[in-house]
């Protein structure tokens, strides 16, 4: 738990100190506007525990899972007055919802204030219900960093110019379908299951009208935006950090998301078989059109920019997002093509980077390194071994299928492992203080 130098407390912070329940509270606020929008546990804890800690209630104790926050105190050091309780417990249900990490900084931002004794407890409080009212980004631009997300991920994995702008069409068309009907009226399963049929639906349409050339690299771009990145990354962060029950909690949640995208996949090559006598016949295919380091680097970046938005993140970050994942997946294609490392020991070294410089630019930013870290990661998930496995087990081609489905877990492994390696770096080499780790 962080802590700080405190100012001499005037007659208002005594005050606040007499009502430890009132300050249990105000901290509880805080955890669940963090929890809910995507803070990982640890982040959770440390900034319910500052919070708490500032104002006299050095005895709150904090229980964080994936979604429920358990909140007890006493009034230990505390001057009791009146008829007010001597404990404190309250238990929190934390639906997930969409990530917003915009409402994660704002509410780092503000424990620090309160830490430095910038805000009273009825600023905090206002402040807090300010954050968690705030909305989200407009439909029209998520819409558009969707539409984006797809086009510029549809060229790291290897579509041309045609391929970009089916994978763009797509990627606004499901968008508009997530957010006016699937987010709205589906549950999470039914929901997933039926964003990736859409996509796939769409893309074959679009293929089938020849807009587009290679329909594989259109599937993969256009169900990119819908690859549970957030609990996949959080998940292997609070495994770090040793919070088991919550880590495999997230990545089960993470394993359930790819699980939905391959079933829609499935479902919709199924079904156009169906239609047309039997599963299209495609094959991998590498377009040279975009194929350059440059052009590829520029991509990342469009991609990663994007996903920034879908995420939450306030705007000045995107393109400090868009630089980190453009630089990480430069390094995975020079390690490739100019040193030949197989993919997943580029995965393995890029992810270490990607997190080392979420780590470096959180401090200049003031954001947690987990923003950057979510968005810049993505070029290197293995969203092309998920369609390959779906697309091979479809058609019924098992070895195939097996061995795609094998290399895209080495690469998640490999992810996960980066991500660790580089988390046990200390704070120390990155900054003198913890206040955006």
């Amino acid at each position: 738990m962080a802590t700080s130098n405190k100012k001499p407390l005037n007659d208002s912070d005594l005050d606040n100190q007499t009502n430890f329940a009132e300050v249990l509270d105000v901290a509880s606020k805080a955890g669940h506007i963090l929890l809910e929008n995507g803070a990982e546990i640890s982040r959770v804890e440390d900034i319910m525990s500052r919070i708490a800690s500032h104002f006299g209630v050095d005895s709150g104790n904090f229980f964080v899972l994936s979604n429920g926050i358990f909140t007890t105190g006493h009034a230990n050091k505390i001057t009791k007055s009146g008829a007010q309780a001597s404990t404190y417990a309250n238990v929190e249900f934390i639906p997930l919802r969409s990530i917003q990490l915009s409402k994660v900084v704002a509410v780092n931002r503000l424990s620090y204030d309160i830490a430095n004794g910038r805000l009273g407890l009825a600023e905090a409080r206002e402040q807090l219900n300010r954050i968690a009212a705030s909305k989200p980004k407009p439909a029209w631009e998520q819409i558009l960093g969707s539409g984006l997300g797809a086009g510029g991920f549809c060229a790291v994995f290897g579509g041309g110019w045609m391929d970009c702008l089916a994978a763009l069409v797509v990627g606004l068309l499901l968008y508009l379908f997530v957010l006016g009907l699937s987010a709205r009226y589906l549950s999470k399963i039914v929901g997933g299951i039926c964003n990736a049929l859409v996509a796939t639906v769409l893309c074959i349409v679009c293929w089938r009208m020849n807009f587009g050339d290679s329909l594989a690299n259109v599937i993969i771009g256009a169900i990119m935006p819908l690859i549970p990145g957030v609990p996949f990354v959080n998940g292997v962060r609070d495994l770090a950090n040793s919070d088991y029950i919550a880590g495999f909690t997230r990545l089960t949640d993470a394993m359930l998301g790819f699980f939905c995208i391959a079933v829609g996949v499935s479902l919709a090559f199924i079904v156009d078989g169906y239609m047309h006598g039997g599963v299209v016949d495609i094959s991998m295919t590498v377009s040279p059109q975009t194929a350059s380091l440059l052009l590829q680097a520029l991509a990342a970046f469009i991609g990663t920019a994007a996903f920034a938005l879908l995420f939450g993140i306030d705007r000045e970050h995107y393109v400090p997002a868009g630089v980190i994942g453009a630089i990480g997946w430069a390094i995975y294609l020079i390690l490739v093509r100019q040193c030949g490392a197989t993919p997943v020991t580029a995965t393995l070294a890029s992810s270490i980077l990607v997190c080392i410089l979420s780590r470096m630019a959180a401090i200049p930013f003031r954001i947690p390194a987990q923003g950057f870290l979510l968005c810049g990661i993505f070029p290197l998930v293995p969203g092309a071994g998920i369609f390959w496995f779906t697309y091979y087990l479809t058609d019924s081609q098992f070895d195939l299928s097996m061995q795609s489905g094998w290399m895209a877990s080495k690469v998640a492994i490999a992810i996960v492992l980066g991500i660790i390696l580089a988390m046990e770096l200390p704070q120390r080499l990155f900054s003198h203080n913890h206040r955006t780790h």
